[in-house]
């Protein structure tokens, strides 16, 4: 299964970012990594249902995981 990276909004409150796992859940996604820097959390989901996450209210970007180099 693809894994992507859900970054909420700034202003999310603690809850917002809780409810916001909780809907990936539901929606057949497996919590990854959870992160203390930004808020956010890494999860998996099945081919195509992402884009469920990308239209909740407290989510401001999903991009998928992968490496990244630099030069």
């Amino acid at each position: 299964m693809p894994s992507y990276i859900v970054t909420c909004k700034e202003d999310a409150t603690p809850e917002q970012v809780e409810a916001t796992k909780k809907h990936a859940i539901e929606q057949g996604g497996k919590i990854g990594h959870e992160y203390s820097l930004i808020k956010g959390f890494q999860v998996t989901f099945p081919e195509g249902s992402v884009s469920t996450l990308e239209k909740h209210e407290h989510v401001k970007d999903v991009e998928k995981d992968q490496e990244v180099k630099t030069q």
